[in-house]
């Protein structure tokens, strides 16, 4: 029972810690309430276990909002927030976070080239970064477990919409089991376990 060395994680083709970021974009109460694609409180329960993947393999997490400084909208929920712990917000005013100059540049200073992407409404806050960030060579992952539309078919079209740019769509377990990649990995997999368990995805192996 023997592992290969493990791969250069930077040029890794599959997802890892040291070449990927997380966008979380307007997971905000009037975003959340308008959702009718999945059960809202699986989305929030979701979102909360992607926030605690980023955590548990330290990747960049650029997290932004629409419209909290004009007074419209309010923050991004604290259930997912807080388990984010202390990171910058990026407001804006625009639609397509992709025209927003502040996100823009802290994604591009996070060196990384694989996104993965969470985004309300998936029709248009996650179709429209996706679409652009492809057309500039970065890969994309729209995690799809996370995310939802006004309804079902919108939901269904905008990923299919993505898919036909190029987007490569991946699931909360997925995203797990690709950045952990071998049980041997000591230092991340007590955090593997417990998000494993968390997200009811096997029963307590302490039990």
């Amino acid at each position: 029972m023997s592992s290969f060395p493990k791969r250069d994680p930077q040029k890794d083709h599959l997802l890892t810690p040291e070449n990927s970021a997380l966008l979380i974009i307007d997971y905000q109460p009037i975003q959340i309430t308008s959702i009718n694609s999945m059960d809202k409180r699986d989305l929030i329960m979701n979102m909360g276990v992607l926030a605690e993947l980023a955590r548990a393999y330290k990747l960049p997490v650029i997290l932004s909002t629409v419209n909290v400084r004009t007074g419209v909208n309010k923050e991004t929920i604290p259930a997912i927030k807080e388990k984010l712990g202390d990171i910058v917000s990026y407001d804006r005013t625009s639609i397509n976070a992709w025209e927003d100059k502040d996100f823009y540049d802290a994604v591009q200073a996070t060196g990384r080239k694989k996104l993965l992407m969470a985004a309300l409404w998936t029709e248009a806050c996650l179709t429209f970064p996706t679409i652009d960030a492809i057309r500039e060579g970065f890969e994309v992952y729209p995690v799809v477990d996370c995310v939802g539309g006004t309804s079902v078919i919108a939901h269904e079209s905008a990923l299919n919409r993505v898919v036909q740019a190029g987007a490569q769509l991946t699931s909360l377990a997925q995203i797990a089991c690709e950045l952990q990649r071998d049980w041997n990995r000591d230092e991340t997999k007590k955090d593997f376990v417990h998000i494993m368990e968390e997200a009811r995805w096997f029963p307590n192996l302490n039990q």
